[in-house]
C-alpha cells in the first residue's frame, strides 16, 4: 500500500468498504467534522466509505466517510442539557482536597488544585 492506485477501491473488494485516495472522495460523502460544520450528525448510520492517505511509519491515515443524504440535523441543546453541562463544568472546578472552587479546571495529573498539590509553595517538587 502506498501508491494512489492501491488506495482506490470504490467497490470495497480489497478493503471491505469503498475506499478512495485522500481528498478524492466523491460528492455525497463527508467526514464527521464536515457533517458537524454543516449542522448535521451521522444519525445512527455506519461508516459508508473511507479515505486513505499513505503514511511512512505507522500505516495509513484513515478518514471515515458518512452519507450526507442519510445524515440528520444536530439535536438542539435543551435547558435541561445546558443545566447538566453547567453542573458538570462546575464539578470539574471543585477541588476534592479543600472543597473550594479553584477558578479553573483541575488538572487530571494533579487531582487537586495547585495549592493543595504543592502546599509549601513549590511548583516542581523542589522546595523554594
Amino acid at each position: 500500500m502506498g501508491r494512489r492506485r492501491d488506495l482506490y477501491d470504490p467497490t470495497g473488494e480489497r478493503h471491505g468498504i469503498p475506499t478512495f485516495p485522500w481528498r478524492l472522495a466523491p460528492d455525497g460523502y463527508a467526514t464527521y467534522r464536515q457533517l458537524r460544520a454543516a449542522g448535521l450528525r451521522p444519525g445512527g448510520q455506519g461508516v459508508a466509505a473511507q479515505c486513505l492517505r499513505p503514511r511512512r511509519r505507522r500505516g495509513p491515515l484513515v478518514a471515515y466517510l458518512y452519507r450526507i443524504d442519510r445524515a440528520k440535523p444536530i439535536r438542539p441543546m435543551t435547558p435541561a442539557r445546558w443545566a447538566a453541562l453547567a453542573k458538570a463544568n462546575t464539578a470539574r472546578r471543585m477541588c476534592p482536597g479543600c472543597g473550594r472552587d479553584a477558578g479553573y479546571v483541575i488538572p487530571a495529573s494533579l487531582g487537586t488544585c495547585v495549592p493543595c498539590a504543592y502546599p509549601e509553595g513549590t511548583t516542581d517538587g523542589i522546595a523554594a
